[in-house]
């Protein structure tokens, strides 16, 4: 099966309805009973199109908790438990072992990002882009949790750079709404960095699945209803990833309880925007720092969020399966 769309709210909305028609069970899954779509492609046109617009599915701090993680290269479930507290289910001795930043920037001691990165800028053409998560040792031995991403893969073509992503498994309520966000996130810092436009972002799952005890989530998102486009702004061209090594620097200043100025911690509206993110999740009920950020935020597309975070008594998710 495949689907199409140019957000991943046009995505969702006709891949859930698939799912609710019951095309096929999985009755022995590791999480329990499950509804499964076998071999689904999903074909998002415009990738800064990555957050829900939905009360159901918009969830923007934990995934760019998520993402902040991968970038620091981090595999503590002390960094990522306060954004995505369902993670503790999976840690083992304070680490959880399939975690995607170590492999992405350290598998055996190389950095694939700039490996690809220094690829692409070589051989513009090449087909050997590729980034491995998935390792042949993850199925020995038995494990709480191994990657559900085997690869992604750069296809930059006449300066635009498309991105393939393919997953051995897929949670579509929980789980594939943040792997869109952190790998078109991705998608985009090396097309950044390589100068190219923006192109196709392509995500194939051998199984997608939703599983029977978060169907009744699945049907309130679908009678939502559609929700119209609202993109991220286009991420500033050029080498980004210094601003990276900022948005983790002025993430552990938050977290340890310092409210920093993201104008002055970044001059690029872009990157401020995104520490105003940050600075929201974890100022959760403070109805004046909220104000504050609201006040200052420079693209409207973030402001949605940030008012949520009034209603919010703690940054701490009480929810073990997902944070906002």
């Amino acid at each position: 099966m495949e689907i199409s769309d140019d957000s991943i709210d046009g995505l969702l909305l006709a891949l859930y309805k698939e799912l609710e028609k019951g095309p096929g069970r999985n009755e022995g899954g590791t999480r329990g009973p499950s509804t499964e779509l076998i071999g689904v492609t999903l074909r998002l046109s415009n990738p800064r199109a990555r957050i829900s617009r939905s009360e159901n599915r918009g969830r923007p701090f934990s995934a760019i908790g998520e993402l902040l993680w991968y970038l620091s290269k981090s595999d503590a479930l002390e960094f990522i438990k306060p954004y995505v507290p369902k993670y503790e289910d999976e840690a083992e001795g304070g680490i959880l072992p399939g975690a995607y930043g170590p492999r992405l920037f350290g598998m055996r001691e190389i950095d694939q990002v700039a490996n690809i990165c220094d690829l692409l800028k070589r051989k513009p053409s090449s087909k050997r882009a590729v980034i491995q998560l998935f390792n042949a040792e993850d199925l020995v031995g038995e494990k709480k949790e191994i990657p559900c991403t085997t690869t992604l893969q750069f296809h930059l073509r006449d300066k635009v750079l498309h991105m393939s992503v393919s997953m051995r498994s897929n949670d579509a309520f929980f789980g594939m709404p943040h792997d869109v966000f952190c790998f078109t996130m991705i998608h985009e810092l090396i097309a950044s960095y390589l100068n190219a436009k923006l192109g196709e972002y392509i995500h194939h799952a051998g199984s997608m699945h939703v599983y029977d005890k978060f169907m009744h989530l699945v049907k309130s998102y679908v009678e939502e209803g559609y929700h119209k486009l609202d993109p991220m702004p286009a991420m500033p061209q050029g080498d980004p990833f210094p601003a990276v090594q900022l948005l983790i620097d002025a993430e552990e200043r938050i977290r340890n309880e310092e409210w920093v100025n993201a104008d002055q911690y970044s001059s690029d509206k872009y990157w401020s925007d995104i520490i105003r993110m940050i600075q929201a999740f974890w100022a959760a009920g403070d109805s004046d720092k909220i104000a504050e950020l609201l006040n200052q935020v420079n693209d409207p597309v973030y402001s949605k969020y940030i008012k949520r975070r009034i209603n919010v008594s703690s940054p701490i998710s009480t929810d073990k399966d997902e944070n906002s």
